[in-house]
């Protein structure tokens, strides 16, 4: 739980450098969900701001910033699309920082999912669909890809793959016995009771997950924006984070 102290300072100087509130559009990864979303219920009656989510793959809200999508804070599941933000000119350089870090685990349904324990198993003739975020373009499946391709295993099982738009809908494939296994984040397997963890990757083995956060040079209100990112970056939000099973950055 946040501190009630801190909170009272933290917004008692909010309140003396903004007179207005402000509505603030944040694009964040679809994995940050509902940590997003408790952190607002905080934030938002104790600043006065506003906080609009667009909760998606980060490619694609990298690409609809690209665009003109109206973005005053991004906050990526990767570093990569941060850098093409960043190459594009689009976010202010200094407010960049990496807040988080996950890990990856492979999911079967609750229900007859599929008898797996191992990594190795999904070569198994059994497991026939493995979902996957389109790992191409996404974040998770990029980060999947690569563990695959690491532990020898993606030639082997290429063919069985199932790439979906974003984490979430790889979740959902999972949870509705769609496919029979899919590869999430560790903080998404933990909001579902449909699904359970048949394996989780090690740190040590997984790639390195970094989420970096940006304020836009084209934010509306740079200054509240400024104040969100700061709130994101506190011990107090790290706190509500850590809940829903993300790791600080590495």
């Amino acid at each position: 739980m946040p501190s009630r102290l801190f909170l009272s300072v933290f917004f008692s100087a909010l309140s003396l450098l903004s007179v207005h509130a402000a509505e603030l559009n944040v694009l964040a990864a679809a994995s940050l969900s509902d940590a997003l979303k408790e952190i607002a219920k905080i934030y938002e009656p104790a600043s006065g701001d506003k906080l609009v989510f667009n909760l998606a793959a980060s490619s694609t809200l990298a690409r609809q910033i690209k665009e003109g999508a109206p973005a005053d804070i991004f906050f990526s599941a990767d570093e990569a699309k941060m850098d093409e933000l960043a190459k594009a000119g689009l976010i202010e350089v200094d407010s960049r920082r990496s807040l988080l870090s996950n890990t990856l685990v492979i999911v079967v349904s609750i229900e007859g999912g599929a008898a797996i324990s191992t990594p190795a198993d999904l070569t198994k003739p059994a497991v026939s669909r493995i979902a996957l975020a389109e790992p191409q373009t996404v974040p998770a499946g990029i980060y999947a890809k690569e563990y695959l391709q690491k532990a020898g295993l993606w030639k082997k099982i290429s063919d069985k793959i199932v790439p979906t738009e974003n984490v979430r809908a790889c979740l959902a494939a999972v949870e509705s016995g769609n496919v029979d296994a899919g590869i999430v984040y560790k903080t998404d397997a933990l909001i579902s009771k449909k699904v359970k963890v048949a394996s989780e990757v090690a740190v040590t083995e997984g790639p390195k997950i970094s989420y970096p956060l940006a304020v836009m040079k084209a934010a509306k209100n740079a200054e509240a924006a400024h104040r969100l990112a700061t709130y994101l970056a506190s011990a107090e939000a790290r706190a509500v984070f850590a809940k829903y099973g993300f790791l600080p950055a590495p």
